[in-house]
Formats: structure tokens, C-alpha cells, sequence
């Protein structure tokens, strides 16, 4: 395990855990030249060491690990933190991206990759943490996609919610804490996971095509895989409730309005 960088750094912190050593060490190279402080794991067991040891800001991980695994470091790692975790691997196969999402990735780059891209990913995902709109904090809507269906270019977005709590049949967003309630109960979310809330509570009853999603929540362009966005929004339902999101066949996803 490298050292942890100091804790004065202003740079997002990686924790990258890797076991080939010639990608690690050409990864980490790569992200300190873009300003990165890393600090570096060879397998999963080490890699949870090292997330304890450092509390990193985020996480990149490969699927394929010794000892522990992609999938279940960051199904242990989620049991205790919701920080943002960016799934690698070489392997395209559905199985494998749909597992590393499933067990709390917020997204997954595949190898080989630009190291631009990454970077660009991995600004994205920071960017769901720094910079979350609220009714106080108004942001320019984004322009609607020409792909989309009229119910999704009329949809408002987030940051046109008038109020600060939003309410629906037990379901409570408080969009200047930030915090999610059902019947009461603290949910906690991840970055990605309360953003997907977010737009669904700005437009009930609305529906939102996956392209929508995919551009408000993970700024990317028409044709990215739509499985990210299937993956976390039946990620979302098992905490706020199977029932309170539907699916539109050949659509995308609506929140149901309060009957």
C-alpha cells in the first residue's frame, strides 16, 4: 500500500485498488499528473485496509481482484460509506457490470481507457458530491435532448422545485439537507442514487426517458449504456420503496403521484 497524501491537499483523494502491476502503477501515474493525490492497493483485502487507513474520497477498483473481489470490496465498503465508487474492468460482459453496479458502483469505466476519459468520469462523479442543486442554489436547466418524448422535455428540473421539502405519501426529500425520508426513517443514498431521486421528485408523474437520466444525472450524451441507469434506479426502489418509481415499457421510469 502507498502512503496516504497529506491531508492539506485540495485534490479529491484516489484509492485505486489494482492487481496488475503495470496498469496500477500507469493509472496512478497518470491521475497525479492531473493533480490526484492515490494511494494504491494490489488485491481486495488490501484495498479495504487502505480504505480504512485513508478515508479516500473516492474509489477505483478493478472486478477482477485476489482475495476479495471488485464486487464484494465494494459491497463491504458500501456497507459503511456512500462515497463514490468507480468500477474497472476488461471484461464487457453484462454480468459483470450489472454485479459491480448492483453492489453499489456508481459507474464503471471499461480497460483499456484514455486516461483523459477516466479523469473526465471520475470529475463527474466528484461533481455529484460538491455540487447538488437546491431550491437556494439555482442552476441553468439543461437543454432537452432532440431524442426525447415530449413528456420529458416538459418536465422541470430540479432546480425549479419551489419548495425545499418535497412530500410523497410517506416519502420525504429535503433538498436543503439533503437528507431522505420514508415513513419517518432516515435512507441514506449515495451521490448518484439522491440525484436520480432528485429529478423523479421534480417531475411526479412524468416521465423520464433513460437518455434524460443519463445526461441530468451522469452527464453523458445519447447512446451510453442505459444498464447504469436500470442497475441504480432498481437500487433506488429497494430503499424508498418497490412500489413509488414505474416503469414505462419503451420509455423510461416515472414517480408515481401520491393517489
Amino acid at each position: 500500500m502507498t502512503p496516504a497524501a497529506t491531508p492539506a491537499t485540495p485534490h479529491p483523494h484516489i484509492l485505486l485498488v489494482e492487481d496488475d502491476e503495470v496498469i496500477r502503477e500507469a493509472t496512478r501515474m497518470a491521475l497525479e499528473r492531473y493533480g490526484f493525490p492515490v494511494t494504491t492497493a494490489a488485491d481486495g483485502l488490501e484495498g479495504l485496509e487502505a480504505f480504512h487507513a485513508v478515508r479516500p474520497d473516492l474509489l477505483l477498483l478493478d472486478v477482477m481482484l485476489p482475495l476479495l473481489d471488485g464486487v464484494g470490496l465494494c459491497r463491504r465498503i458500501r456497507e459503511e460509506s456512500q462515497l463514490p465508487i468507480l468500477m474497472m474492468s476488461a471484461r464487457t460482459d453484462p454480468v459483470d457490470v450489472v454485479s459491480g453496479l448492483e453492489a453499489g458502483a456508481d459507474d464503471y469505466v471499461v480497460k483499456p481507457f484514455e486516461s483523459a476519459v477516466l479523469v473526465a468520469r471520475i470529475r463527474t462523479v466528484l461533481r455529484r458530491i460538491r455540487v447538488v442543486p437546491t431550491a437556494d442554489q439555482p442552476q441553468a436547466p439543461a437543454a432537452p435532448h432532440p431524442s426525447e418524448s415530449p413528456a420529458a422535455s416538459e418536465a422541470p428540473t430540479v432546480s425549479e422545485a419551489p419548495t425545499a421539502v418535497r412530500s410523497f405519501d410517506g416519502l420525504q426529500v429535503d433538498t436543503d439537507s439533503m437528507e431522505v425520508r420514508v415513513d419517518g426513517r432516515l435512507v441514506p443514498l449515495t451521490p448518484t442514487e439522491l440525484r436520480l431521486l432528485l429529478e423523479f421528485t421534480a417531475a411526479p408523474g412524468i416521465v423520464l426517458e433513460r437518455s434524460t437520466l443519463l445526461e441530468r444525472v451522469w452527464d453523458y450524451e445519447w447512446g451510453a449504456d442505459t444498464r447504469v441507469v436500470d442497475v441504480h434506479v432498481q437500487r433506488l426502489r429497494a430503499k424508498i420503496g418497490s412500489g413509488r418509481i414505474e416503469t414505462v415499457r419503451g420509455f423510461g421510469y416515472k414517480l408515481r403521484r401520491p393517489a
